[in-house]
């Protein structure tokens, strides 16, 4: 990964149908070797789709409405969610009620849905996220486990325009994942993979390329090493903020490879889920095995934690999977096994939950749940929740294709 400014390649990547493309990447200094390709290709993979989407990209209920979607689709303050054991992505409104979704429910094992899904994020009118598949002997519904190692790139009318990756197979060789746990889509339009099984971040472009990895290929030292990492965000001075769970750390790496920070909430991290830099300079971390979100200072100093195990009908491990700061200062939890989503202010209160009330349970709460009208029917081990309109904190697409 070259190592580049996220705001100034925001600025000079613009989708632009009067972009020549023979003009030479000199003339355009923010962008790096290959981005016009890019761009180009860009409008090859979405094809029809893309033209259709790109009426979507304001999402006002009008231009929605007229492509026979929910007129709420894609609306800026609508939640995105992850909901990984009913095999979906839904978008809801802030009141909860189900304006979009990708994926056949709990008991849909095929390639029509995202097996497992861990990730989700909104590029303008489009759709990307990671489906792991889910290991045997987790869910009933799966016994033997399902294979999804897949990150997709859907349209509004749930087309998969692009796919790394393959359903129902597991490797590390050319379009190939081993559990894709998390899926950035960068400024200059590749795309950030977190290959959990693998250890490895890879960013790979449109034309299925690995153009960068951590570690890099051949890296034999120790310090550089990831165990089952979690998530990898682009951060605006160009270098990677990478959650390595099993190493219960957070990495900040360059371009070429060189860790400059490393932060642990002073050694008492365990099981990092998530990582994301915030406006301040301070760092968000999901701290899964002690459920609790927490956030530090560029010291590595807690400065604010919130624990998600305190109510007397919490699961005994929620292993929460993320946490993201809102640009109003609330935070957006995916307390996985406690089956919620819940939004908090910075004084704790809990101002909106997603999901069936708790209910105590096992490994999972009781209180799992599937519906195709609202997320209070019920979620099932939520692993990731974004407020559409908001990259606070995390990685925006370049111009989010054009909405603002």
């Amino acid at each position: 990964m070259k190592n580049y400014s996220q705001k100034s390649a925001r600025k000079s990547l613009r989708i632009n149908s009067n972009l020549d493309s023979d003009q030479p990447d000199a003339l355009h200094p923010n962008r790096r070797p290959g981005c016009l390709r890019a761009l180009n290709h860009l409008a090859g993979v979405f094809g029809a789709a893309l033209a259709a989407g790109a009426l979507l990209l304001a999402a006002n209920s009008a231009t929605a409405q007229f492509f026979g979607l929910n007129p709420a689709f894609n609306q800026d303050g609508n939640i995105l969610i992850a909901d990984q054991f009913n095999n979906r992505v839904i978008e809801a409104t802030p009141s909860g009620d189900i304006v979009w979704s990708f994926g056949l429910g709990p008991n849909d094992f095929s390639s029509n849905s995202i097996i497992g899904v861990n990730d989700s994020q909104r590029v303008g009118a489009f759709t990307l996220m990671a489906g792991t598949g889910t290991p045997p002997g987790v869910i009933p519904q799966s016994p033997a486990g399902a294979a999804d190692n897949r990150v997709l790139l859907v349209d509004p009318y749930g087309k998969i325009v692009w796919q790394y990756g393959q359903f129902g197979q597991t490797g590390d060789g050319p379009d190939l994942l081993n559990t894709p746990v998390q899926c950035t889509y960068l400024p200059m339009q590749d795309v950030l993979i977190t290959d959990q099984g693998n250890n490895r971040i890879i960013e790979v472009n449109y034309q299925k390329e690995i153009v960068w990895q951590y570690p890099a290929a051949g890296d034999t030292n120790a310090a550089d090493q990831l165990n089952g990492p979690n998530s990898a965000e682009l951060l605006d001075n160009g270098h990677v903020l990478i959650a390595d769970q099993g190493n219960n750390r957070a990495l900040e790496v360059t371009g070429s490879d060189e860790i400059v920070q490393t932060l642990t909430a002073g050694g008492t991290i365990n099981t990092l889920a998530f990582a994301s830099r915030l406006p301040d300079g301070h760092t968000l971390l999901t701290d899964a095995g002690n459920a609790r979100i927490v956030e530090v200072n560029s010291h590595d100093k807690v400065v604010w934690e919130y624990f998600t195990d305190t109510s007397s009908e919490s699961v005994a491990a929620p292993l929460p999977t993320r946490a993201v700061r809102l640009r109003d200062g609330d935070t957006l939890i995916s307390d996985q096994f406690n089956n919620r989503v819940i939004r908090i202010a910075q004084n704790k209160r809990i101002r909106a939950s997603y999901g069936l009330p708790l209910d105590g349970g096992g490994a999972i709460g009781n209180n799992v749940g599937y519906g195709t009208n609202s997320t209070q029917q019920g979620l099932y081990s939520p692993y990731d929740a974004k407020i559409i309109g908001d990259y606070t904190g995390l990685t925006p697409p370049v111009e989010e294709f054009g909405r603002h």
